[in-house]
């Protein structure tokens, strides 16, 4: 987190999480914040989606946005992909076998998933409509922890986020990573891997200093992203973790706290 910018400063990249940031938790986009996005693109500045989500559930917010062909980090930093045309540029993948136990060893009621890039997702039990995007494939848990993955995601509808902090806290989760999301939801990731990780190879691939990222959003798995940017925002929902890391703090999502902060940048 940076406390001293330069000035004048002006991003030279923005990363801008999806879900709390870009959309609402209906997943409905506003014209205000497609409009104050595409003023960064008219700027020629690069704008990388940075997410939680599955390829597949990023795809149509790119679309949605129009986005000019670039990179999108999604699966919390573990998939890097190139569209359009679709590439995977990067893919990080751990050994889920003994997070699996651990996982059931605790609750044993969770829906678990485990995704296959650029497919959808193998699954212990079927999640409800809408939560996962692309195929479901219902395996056995021996089945869903045989090969290496880039996320699993733990879910219980009938727990709580908070429920899920604990959850994490129980299973002291080492060897990987994990972000526990608004509702009793789990990613777990490879070790050392988060948006933060992924939007700096990404910055390098395109030549911009960390100090010039602009990187906005709401989420616990934000945090890295917000504390490694020159610039990093939370908007004014977030969870006070989350606040804490960030060098400001915009409005809320409805208060269209995204359009303003972008705005003060590319009026």
């Amino acid at each position: 987190m940076s406390t001293d910018l330069p000035h004048p400063w002006r991003p030279k990249l923005v990363a801008l999480d999806i879900d709390g940031t870009i959309v609402d938790h209906a997943g409905l986009l506003s014209d205000d914040v497609r409009d104050a996005i595409r003023r960064v693109v008219d700027a020629g500045v690069p704008v990388v989606l940075s997410t939680g989500r599955s390829w597949h559930a990023t795809l149509p917010i790119l679309k949605a946005l129009g986005l000019p062909p670039g990179l999108t980090v999604s699966s919390n930093g573990a998939v890097t992909v190139s569209y359009p045309p679709f590439e995977v540029t990067n893919v990080v993948t751990f050994d889920p076998s003994d997070v699996i136990e651990r996982v059931l060893a605790e609750h044993p009621t969770a829906s678990l998933a485990a995704e296959v890039v650029g497919w959808g997702y193998r699954v212990n039990r079927y999640f409800p409509d809408g939560e996962l995007h692309g195929q479901m494939e219902l395996v056995s848990v021996d089945d869903l922890a045989a090969g290496e993955v880039t996320r699993i995601v733990v879910r219980d509808a009938e727990s709580t986020d908070g429920e899920f902090i604990k959850l994490a806290e129980r299973l002291g989760l080492h060897g990987v990573s994990y972000f526990v999301g608004w509702s009793a939801w789990l990613d777990i990731a490879p070790a050392g891997v988060n948006k933060a990780t992924a939007l700096a190879a990404v910055a390098a691939s395109l030549g911009v200093a960390q100090a010039d990222v602009l990187a906005i959003g709401d989420g616990r798995n934000d945090i890295e992203m917000i504390a490694w940017a020159g610039r990093g925002v939370a908007l004014g929902d977030a969870a006070e973790e989350v606040a804490r890391q960030a060098d400001h703090v915009t409005g809320t999502f409805a208060a269209g706290g995204t359009a303003t902060e972008l705005r003060r940048w590319f009026s």
